[in-house]
């Protein structure tokens, strides 16, 4: 549930190795979100939502920072691509 989906973005970001004590804690967090019975008050959810939300802003933060290619990137290697191919025809 919101356990599992806290994990996987934790491991996507990268930042359990760099900030393993924040990270035990957002998913603390989010088993106790998972384990509040829908008819406990909504200001308990709400409450650990807040601070759930707050600890992933802080995570998200210290994330290092991923190659990721963008559109600009995607031209470039097309170009590339196009000019191994030019040279290609050209030398043989």
């Amino acid at each position: 549930m919101i356990k599992d989906e806290v994990r996987a973005e934790l491991d996507k970001l990268g930042v359990t190795s760099a900030s393993p004590g924040l990270s035990a804690v957002a998913l603390k967090l989010a088993a106790a979100l998972d384990a509040l019975d829908s008819s406990d008050a909504p200001t308990s959810q709400a409450v650990v939502a807040d601070k759930l939300t707050a600890l992933m802003v802080r995570l998200r933060a210290l994330a290092p920072v991923q190659e990721e290619g963008d559109g600009v990137d995607d031209i470039g290697r097309k170009r590339e691509e196009r000019r191994a191919k030019l040279l290609k025809q050209q030398s043989g």
